[in-house]
């Protein structure tokens, strides 16, 4: 089971180390982290990860994942990137993503006519790219899987495995990494965390990224997307 992840500037990292730790124990699995060439890459964290493969050296795999990140507008705007998610999500068994990564995947045009998930403040993007939008941890629809929010990107993996690789296997991982949460918070959620913080974040996701939703719209209607 060859697994490719694309790593791009300003990923989230945890949506790509989280399903990648869960992932890597898939019966046989190989991981590939894949940028267009093999420097460093720059993380939202303020820590950089090393590439293990360049597009060049992927030009497929067994299973697709893309996470996401503030840097999800730049990937859709830069060519080799969209074109090598589009290349490997062609003919991969698997094609998914973890939260805004789902944006990525709908601008390869890879989630029309598919129910998908991301994360919440994104959610209302996803049908622009021609995907049905689910409220969900994670939904997998026929060979599509898609992540809410960062660690969401648990859940999604564990799911994954299960149907890859059967639930006792994922049940197995599972206990091994110790996945029993229990925040300390019950405010996880727009739901559960109610008006005030929601409003709190979005101000403050807007002066940290004024334009990211602009930029992702634009994006949309410059790949010839019109909404769902």
């Amino acid at each position: 089971m060859h697994i490719a992840f694309l790593l791009f500037p300003h990923v989230t990292q945890l949506d790509l180390t989280g399903p990648a730790q869960f992932l890597s124990r898939l019966p046989d699995a190989r991981v590939d982290l894949v940028w267009e060439d093999r420097a460093p890459v720059p993380t939202d964290a303020g820590f950089s990860i090393l590439p293990t493969a360049t597009f060049a050296d992927v030009p497929r795999a067994d299973l697709l994942c893309v996470p996401g990140g503030m840097g999800v507008s730049t990937v859709i705007n830069h060519a080799p990137a969209l074109d090598w998610v589009r290349q490997v999500g062609s003919d991969a068994q698997w094609v998914t993503s973890v939260c805004t990564g789902a944006l990525i995947l709908g601008a390869a045009g890879l989630l029309q006519g598919y129910r998908a998930t991301t994360h919440w403040a994104w959610h209302d993007l996803l049908a622009l790219f021609g995907a049905e939008p689910v409220q969900a941890r994670h939904v997998i629809d026929r060979n599509r899987a898609t992540g809410g929010g960062v660690t969401a990107g648990i859940d999604f993996a564990l799911a994954l495995m299960a149907e890859i690789a059967g639930e006792e296997h994922a049940r197995t991982i599972q206990l091994a990494l110790e996945y029993d949460p229990a925040p300390p918070f019950q405010g996880g959620s727009p739901a559960r965390a109610g008006a005030a913080l929601v409003d709190a974040y979005t101000a403050r996701a807007d002066r940290l990224a004024p334009n990211r939703r602009a930029d992702l719209i634009a994006a949309a209607h410059r790949l010839g997307f019109s909404g769902g």
